[in-house]
């Protein structure tokens, strides 16, 4: 048994060398996208405000420890960690395919029989052995089902980061909205001490037969419809701070913020970066190429499916009738088999085409997702200049009518203008308040937009983030 070991083992290792270094199947190659050179016909910048960490573009402490909460205990950022772990064992699974598998049995038996009467006879068997079984990867079939589960894999921390991007987007979208509705409550409320006081003002000079009746019950008309908003922003505060809790993972959260500031002016512009940064800093759009590489190795498999798998299997073991001698009966065997698919009605040639149509809709669905991102970048720029231009009409607004109010009310206490004239401008006023709190809601979440679209918000986030993608073929 030695000596066939030491002659055979040197050929058979060679064999095996010889052997595996093969592997049949187009290699991986990206789809030819034709990027434009520009993501806007203004813009050819080299840097990306997407390269910013997320506490740099959020400043504010008490949004940035909302963040916080939300990327250590939401929920479905605890499932895409337990994701990658999982796809990580995975993938230790498919590299072991690769290598031999040996494994160790020890049967002790005991068998009685009996021909008849009393003639009962005790057949002791004692036996050891070790089985050494090795799938030898002729044709590459193992190695691509590896390439898969690594892109799998990949696409997992591809999808951690592409969630991490989109909660921190949905938490300060959802904080700045809260802020908004705060200050619009504390417009409404000091709107409606407004109300009152002309109410009452209207009343005395009513029964002082200064004004008409009309004026009177014009403002009880305009203190009820104003009275009427509280409710439903005060409900509408509550469903924010709802939204918020379930982001943070938590049942009924206590949500600190902070106090609108009007006088917070962002840059004029922000720089967006090339088309292929966008491309390689986008986690959906590296999880979609993931997803195509997967694919893409799904087809080698069911390609090299197709041809004939050689199994090694060499066995060790001792074995005797009695643990007396058990030590000293060896055997052992070495064999191979070789099985080769000859007819399955074309079963195999079908799972091959029916997969590179896989791969195919895979290829379209990446290129979309490609298209998609271009879009959402493009759109987010656009809103970003056009709610700055917003914000400034809406500030001369503002100030427009904060002058024509205190104007009216000089006016009416002079008798120039009757308070049918100090209705409508306090009227306009309380819209203008309005629009330009919205304005300065609508340009805080137009810069969460654009940092969104341009891929930012994932970096430094969790020890996934720092391993470097590893080259698969």
């Amino acid at each position: 048994m030695k000596i066939i070991f030491k002659i055979y083992l040197p050929l058979i290792i060679i064999l095996i060398a010889g052997l595996h270094s093969c592997k049949i199947g187009q290699k991986y190659s990206r789809p030819e996208l034709n990027l434009p050179e520009k993501i806007t016909e203004q813009q050819s910048d080299t840097t990306t405000l997407a390269d910013l960490d997320w506490k740099t573009v959020y400043t504010d402490t008490l949004l940035q420890s909302l963040i916080q909460k939300a990327l250590d205990n939401n929920k479905d950022m605890l499932i895409a960690a337990s994701r990658i772990k999982e796809l990580a064992y995975r993938k230790r699974i498919s590299t072991g395919e690769l290598f031999p598998r040996i494994d160790a049995a020890i049967h002790p038996e005991r068998e009685y029989t009996n021909d008849g009467g009393n003639n009962s006879v005790k057949d002791d068997s004692f036996e050891g052995k070790l089985t050494l079984s090795w799938e030898i990867d002729l044709w590459g079939n193992l190695r691509w089902a590896r390439a898969e589960s690594i892109a799998e894999y990949l696409a997992s921390i591809e999808a951690k980061r592409a969630l991490q991007m989109s909660m921190i987007a949905q938490v300060a979208q959802y904080y700045y909205e809260l802020v908004a509705l705060d200050n619009e409550l504390n417009i409404v409320r000091q709107t409606l001490d407004t109300w009152e006081k002309g109410l009452e003002l209207a009343r005395i000079r009513f029964e002082g037969g200064l004004t008409s009746e009309t004026s009177f019950r014009q403002a009880q008309v305009e203190l009820a419809r104003t009275a009427t908003l509280v409710p439903e922003l005060e409900n509408k505060i509550s469903q924010k701070e709802n939204d918020l809790s379930l982001l943070i993972g938590e049942y009924k959260a206590v949500i600190v913020r902070a106090k609108m500031n009007p006088d917070i002016f962002l840059p004029e512009y922000l720089p967006v970066g090339l088309p292929s940064t966008l491309l390689e800093r986008r986690p959906d759009l590296r999880q979609a190429e993931q997803e195509l590489k997967a694919a893409h190795a799904q087809v080698g498999v069911a390609f090299t499916n197709m041809f004939p798998k050689l199994t090694l299997t060499a066995r060790y073991g001792i074995e005797s009738s009695s643990l007396n001698d058990f030590l000293r009966s060896p055997y052992g065997f070495i064999g191979g088999t070789l099985l080769s698919p000859i007819f399955g009605a074309g079963k195999n040639i079908a799972k091959h085409k029916a997969q590179k149509e896989v791969f195919k809709q895979t290829c379209y669905s990446y290129e979309k997702s490609v298209l998609t991102a271009f879009q959402e970048t493009r759109d987010a720029i656009v809103n970003f200049n056009k709610v700055k231009e917003a914000r400034v009409l809406k500030k001369n607004l503002y100030e427009a009518s904060k002058g024509y109010i205190e104007l009216a009310r000089l006016q009416y206490i002079n008798g120039v203008i009757n308070y049918l004239d100090v209705l409508d401008a306090q009227r306009g006023f309380f819209d203008a308040q309005i629009g330009l709190s919205n304005a300065i809601r609508n340009e805080q979440i137009a810069v969460v937009y654009l940092y969104k679209a341009l891929g930012g918000g994932w970096d430094n986030l969790s020890p996934f983030n720092k391993e470097e993608p590893k080259k698969t073929e």
